[in-house]
């Protein structure tokens, strides 16, 4: 095995590891100073929101796995914001063609400071305010831009300049910032303080109502009023009760078992039921005889996870407006029946047939026939970061908070983009995730947990939009079926294919696609294409083939080991 590009980083008190390293920072930082690890998840979490805001938003999504020690029990806080009550499907086809514009008609409510706050109230134990600090001061003060910040706004310099109020900010010397720049979110930095200031100004009624004060701040105060200012003067739908009345719930996760590891993974208001799908149908196959990365184990994941996605465009979509079949989709008998449609030696040309979860069919009439080849018509806007943190107790914190900055404008004087989430809705009347009053689109962020034989506790998780639970399983399986070091499991070469329609507007279709990082064996390229997928090859390292990062937690040794890519 070659040396990872990485050190091999071990611990035995807490641990953090995150999208970029000073999220990393900041989180351990609360853990050093007495935090828990849900503490230090919101405080990584929210410096995620400033240091990679070209792809992750202070006022986006932030879906959050929680496992809590003392009650041996898994949690999960949804962290997806719901469309406004006025939106109507009938606009996007009577104005758009049925297409979702870039602007403030994709915005759903912003639900990452609540669920942050909600983590904070129920499971922490620090105030907002001090949880959020480094968010401030980044954001404040600013930072040195990476490069891949720097490539990303550069790629996208038309969509920030769209909106002046974006321009100003992503390109504010009239060019995308230069690595090693400080890049200054004064703006954001100011409305942080102010829900931090709300929080301090009521902490003298507890930490409770503190907390609930720099809730409010954001839902019911000036930061409201401002968001609901600048969407009706950009022709948006959204109002002051639609942020007043949102709250993100609380749930148990899905799960199911690979092997001596049980996986949790949230449930079908994001794509989060592929993990544990796809894990039913790899289930009792040989995968280890199969050698790591070689042709045949690529085609048997692929072939597995488009037997997923197959059923997720069918089925998965808010579950308070529609009937997800999910004990079905779960089912093992089902997952029997998915598996024996793999063909060894022939790949689907086309998206995989759906199946019947409800009646544990394997094979659904009308197996997605209407389906046509759309192109992928632009790069699809990259919005996602990862966080993960155990504490010396044996908690353990997994979240992607998400959103971007390039296809909806910021807020004057806040320095937030209102959650533009309501791209990875469908405006098809008869498709599951449909634009909905009160609706949740299908989000594609989806935290995880897996604990092995009950030794091993890993909270784990990816960017990456579609490809997102396509790396989780590579890395998951790289050291569960090969036995690799995690750091040597999230830097191994990855593949992905797009035979589906993708979850981000506008839903492109690449009908048997499956892309290869270039270090992957030609010869094991050529035995792919002769089984019938259609090669688009990626660089030997591509950032959008999933950025995995993880923490293995040895519960028997007390030694833990993290990894980011």
């Amino acid at each position: 095995m070659p040396s990872p590009h990485r050190a091999h980083l071990m611990g035995t008190r807490h641990m953090a590891a995150a999208g970029h390293y000073l999220a990393a920072q900041a989180a351990f930082q609360i853990l050093e100073a007495g935090g828990n690890a849900v503490d230090a998840g919101c405080a990584g979490g929210m410096a995620l929101t400033v240091l990679q805001s070209e792809y992750v938003g202070f006022a986006g999504v932030a879906p959050i796995m929680i496992y809590l020690a003392e009650s041996d029990e898994v949690i999960t806080i949804a962290g997806l914001g719901t469309w406004p009550k006025a939106v109507t499907v009938e606009t996007f086809h009577e104005k758009y063609g049925g297409a979702m514009p870039p602007g403030v008609l994709r915005s759903v409510v912003p639900a990452g400071p609540d669920s942050w706050i909600t983590a904070l109230r129920r499971y922490g134990t620090m105030s907002f305010g001090d949880v959020a600090a480094s968010a401030i001061r980044f954001a404040r003060d600013g930072f040195p831009a990476p490069r891949l910040l720097c490539d990303i706004i550069a790629a996208n310099e038309d969509g920030y300049r769209r909106w002046p109020s974006n321009e100003a900010i992503y390109l504010s010397q009239d060019r995308p910032p230069q690595p090693g720049e400080l890049f200054v979110q004064a703006d954001l930095g100011r409305t942080i303080q102010y829900m931090a200031d709300q929080e301090a100004a009521a902490k003298g009624a507890g930490r409770d109502a503190g907390l609930q004060a720099a809730h409010d701040a954001f839902y019911k105060g000036d930061i409201a009023q401002a968001i609901v200012k600048h969407q009706a003067e950009s022709g948006g739908w959204m109002s002051a009760d639609d942020l007043a009345t949102y709250s993100s719930p609380i749930e148990a996760p899905l799960r199911t078992q690979f092997g001596d590891l049980e996986v949790f993974a949230c449930g079908p208001w994001c794509q989060g039921p592929v993990l544990p799908m796809t894990l039913n149908i790899l289930n009792g196959i040989d995968l280890a005889g199969m050698g790591q990365n070689s042709a045949d184990y690529i085609h048997t994941l692929v072939s597995a996870l488009n037997l997923s996605y197959a059923d997720r465009h069918a089925y998965i979509g808010d579950p308070r407006f529609v009937d997800v079949p999910i004990d079905g989709l779960l089912d093992a008998a089902y997952a029997d029946a998915r598996r024996a449609l793999i063909d060894n030696e022939k790949a689907w040309t086309k998206m995989a047939p759906a199946g019947d979860p409800w009646t544990g069919a394997a094979l659904r009439a009308d197996a997605n026939d209407k389906l046509k080849r759309t192109p992928e018509l632009a790069r699809a806007e990259l919005d996602t970061s990862y966080i993960s943190v155990v504490d010396s107790k044996g908690n353990a914190f997994s979240g992607t908070p998400s959103d971007g900055s390039t296809s909806s404008p910021v807020v004057p004087g806040l320095g937030i983009v209102v959650s533009s989430r309501g791209s990875q809705n469908w405006t098809d009347p008869t498709h599951p995730a449909c634009v909905a009053p009160g609706k949740r689109p299908r989000l594609t962020p989806n935290p995880a947990m897996a604990i092995r034989g009950g030794r091993t506790l890993m909270p784990f998780g990816s960017p990456g939009n579609d490809v997102q639970i396509q790396a989780m399983i590579q890395v998951l399986m790289n050291m569960v079926v090969f036995d690799m070091a995690p750091q040597d499991a999230v830097e191994q070469p990855r593949f992905a294919s797009f035979n589906y329609p993708r979850s981000s507007e506008p839903h492109s279709y690449s009908p048997g696609e499956l892309r290869l990082e270039g270090r992957i064996p030609d010869a094991t390229a050529q035995n792919l294409a002769k089984r019938g997928h259609k090669l688009n090859p990626w660089p030997d390292w591509e950032y959008t083939a999933g950025a995995v990062c993880t923490i293995v937690a040895d519960r028997e040794t007390g030694v833990l080991t993290g990894a980011s890519d």
